[in-house]
């Protein structure tokens, strides 16, 4: 807890701190990269300068500042600063909290209750805060790298404002390395590229970039690391990616808008994001193949064979030789013409059914097996269509007493603009037959 809490070791003051825990900023002014937060008109400074602080979801990938700010912001508002951790948390704890809040209440004093990971919450334990944070017990700062949206109950989200906090862009991320070289009184041996690939691998993550810089600072090599000097000392930091949540739907989601895009350049990024955070290739099969009939369609009736022969590679390759038609479909799918005339038809035709689906086929296109069948004039008069002059009969297919419907209606991309040429031949053929329906 800040000021002096009693939780504090009697020997914490001496023992070895992380350099990221040493540099830790002690004013909302030394936070770095979220400037639309803290500063101007930015709302987390409006609040500071109202002092009046509300609850808060903080929302933002690791090592963003979520709890340094959650810190600083019980600083400023002379609040006493309780922290739990979702993970390590259950209600027992938080009943011990709220017993505290509520005795500095009487006192007039505030609690702020900053929870980290707060989506690892179930439901029934984020309800159970709820009454505390109504009635002013406590002002709730509460951290999470997932979409609140999907993790925090309804009830929850409407009792406090959501902040979307930024991963660190690479000027906030040197403003991080330089504050390292200045409290330890020397720089970096490193030179200039490989500074920026240090910045790079940190992907965003200002504790990740300072644990590294710390990890260097520790060296004494004879002369400044170069790039490949540098990637053979430290670990690049591992991508953001859970299968299971957001960054899986955005990242598919990516893929899908480039190749819809027709950037094939992009959607290969993607393509390569996905394969690197661990991304089964069967789902991106999947995924593909659905766009090809989803969003080519008959534009281009290739892109179908393309995704399924590249699905059909992977299975009998494997990994990494068959991601190599992964991403040769997705090249042939980004650079296809783009169609979802199929797709729209579809829906019209569901939707006709929906809105006729007692209506019998006419009789002149139905079998009849049996004699009864043929004497109530089921296939009566019906044409073959092979056996006409042009192939075609003209015929009406839609039930009796439906007006025919146009569902499908090609765009003038690709092969559709053949089809839309046969469409044209076949309306002409069945005006000129006089058959179609009244």
């Amino acid at each position: 807890m800040s000021r002096g809490s009693s939780q504090d070791g009697l020997f914490d003051a001496g023992a070895p701190r992380p350099l990221a825990d040493r540099l830790r900023p002690r004013t909302l002014d030394e936070v770095v990269g979220q400037d639309h937060l803290l500063l101007g008109e930015g709302p987390l400074a409006r609040m500071v300068r109202s002092h009046r602080l509300a609850s808060v979801i903080l929302w933002g990938p690791p090592g963003c500042g979520k709890t340094t700010i959650a810190r600083l912001l019980a600083d400023v508002t002379d609040m006493e600063f309780e922290p739990l951790s979702a993970v390590f948390s259950g209600v027992a704890d938080l009943r011990k909290v709220f017993d505290r809040a509520r005795e500095r209440r009487k006192m007039g004093r505030g609690t702020l209750l900053f929870i980290d990971e707060i989506h690892r919450f179930n439901r029934a334990q984020q309800d159970g805060f709820l009454p505390y944070v109504e009635d002013g017990t406590v002002v709730l700062i509460g951290a999470t790298t997932e979409n609140p949206s999907f993790e925090l109950n309804a009830a929850l989200l409407s009792r406090c404002q959501v902040m979307v906090l930024n991963r660190l862009d690479d000027a906030a991320l040197e403003r991080l390395l330089g504050r390292a070289e200045t409290v330890e009184g020397r720089g970096l041996p490193i030179d200039p590229d490989a500074r920026a690939a240090l910045r790079a691998m940190a992907d965003g993550d200002g504790r990740f970039v300072l644990n590294l810089a710390e990890e260097l600072l520790a060296l004494q090599p004879k002369r400044p690391l170069d790039t490949a000097a540098l990637a053979a000392t430290v670990q690049r930091r591992a991508p953001l990616y859970d299968k299971s949540q957001e960054g899986h739907y955005n990242l598919i989601s990516a893929l899908h808008k480039s190749l819809r895009g027709s950037d094939a350049d992009a959607a290969l990024y993607w393509l390569a994001r996905m394969l690197d955070g661990g991304e089964d290739p069967r789902y991106i099969a999947r995924r593909i193949t659905r766009f090809a009939y989803e969003d080519v369609g008959l534009a281009d009736p290739q892109a179908a064979v393309q995704a399924l022969a590249a699905w059909d590679c992977y299975e009998r390759v494997g990994s990494p030789e068959g991601e190599l038609a992964l991403a040769q479909a997705v090249i042939y799918l980004a650079t296809a013409p783009k169609s979802n005339a199929a797709y729209k038809a579809l829906a019209r035709a569901m939707k006709a059914a929906r809105e006729t689906g007692s209506l019998m086929p006419p009789m002149h296109i139905l079998n009849a097996p049996t004699k009864l069948m043929k004497d109530i004039g089921y296939g009566k008069d019906y044409a073959y269509d092979p056996d006409t002059p042009q192939g075609f009969s003209g015929q009406n297919y839609f039930p009796d007493g439906m007006d025919r419907q146009e569902f499908y209606r090609p765009v003038e991309r690709g092969f559709e603009r053949e089809i839309q040429k046969r469409l044209e031949y076949w309306a002409k053929l069945r005006d000129v037959s006089g058959r179609k329906p009244e």
